[in-house]
């Protein structure tokens, strides 16, 4: 599946090795911004703490279960997408995001996601994705509300952000909502 052509100007690409660098310097970069979300910001220390999650990244897709692919925009790593792993006897999985600061309100990744989503439902044949916000993240729970996922409710206090509890909000899309929504 990977690389895989969004339209033009944004491709979604397996990280390697060799993107160990460019990734790092993307996370350094927007450190302070990342950090307001993403639990895992403060364990990139250095280019070295990648090297086990891509070979991580790597394993998953290999064994059909999932990827975590970099989002490049006019061939600029801007971002990821990561599809987590895939419940093959339910046919579900959930995806997650990020993107740079500086990327941000370009249609990036609702793009992305609406390509990858198509996919995941004619290609893949799942039946549902999930994604899951923090309740305040409202830049990021924008995406499945514009691509029509039904809220499914909150949960309380769900995650431990660094210092204080995010209440997380649960999204889903069925494939036969998404084909109802394609066909109009």
């Amino acid at each position: 599946m990977l690389p895989f052509q969004v339209n033009d100007v944004i491709q979604l690409k397996l990280i390697q090795p060799q993107d160990r660098d460019e990734l790092y310097s993307l996370i350094d970069l927007n450190r302070v911004f990342l950090r307001e979300w993403l639990l895992w910001v403060d364990k990139r220390q250095s280019p070295d703490d990648l090297d086990a999650v891509i070979e991580v990244w790597r394993r998953n897709y290999e064994e059909n279960n999932g990827f975590d692919a970099g989002v490049w925009f006019n061939q600029e790593l801007v971002g990821m997408i990561g599809l987590h792993y895939i419940d093959w006897r339910n046919k579900a999985t959930s995806i997650g995001y990020f993107l740079s600061e500086s990327s941000q309100g370009k249609g990036i990744i609702s793009t992305a996601i609406e390509k990858l989503i198509t996919y995941l439902f004619n290609d893949l044949k799942l039946n549902r994705v999930i994604i899951q916000c923090a309740e305040s993240n409202i830049r990021s729970r924008a995406i499945p509300e514009k691509l029509g996922f039904v809220n499914e409710g909150t949960s309380r206090q769900a995650q431990w952000l660094y210092d204080h509890y995010e209440n997380i909000v649960t999204y889903s899309l069925l494939s036969s909502e998404w084909q109802e929504c394609v066909s109009k």
